[in-house]
């Protein structure tokens, strides 16, 4: 005689699966750009500091403290592409 497991009574119910909403871009230009023309419209030969940039972006409504990290980054990105040339220091 051989015994038989027990069938499972029900299956557990497939859990539904969520969606990812992904919230829409707003529409303005991004960091890089507004980077890239923040440096071109300076008058300084020697270039632009991380300081002024981020006075330059705030005085264009960006939220400096906010995406401050944001901001970095992308210097790093344009600076490692080639469009931004670091002229002093290592950072």
């Amino acid at each position: 005689m051989a015994e038989e497991a027990p069938a499972p009574a029900a299956a557990a119910p497939a859990k539904a699966a969520k969606k990812k909403v992904s919230k829409p871009r707003k529409a303005g230009p991004s960091v890089n750009e507004l980077l890239v023309k923040a440096v071109a419209a300076s008058k300084e030969r020697g270039g632009v500091s991380l300081a002024a940039l981020k006075k330059a972006l705030a005085a264009g409504g960006y939220d400096v403290e906010k995406n401050k990290v944001r901001v970095k980054t992308a210097i790093k990105s344009l600076v490692a592409k080639g469009t931004l040339v670091q002229t002093k220091g290592t950072g």
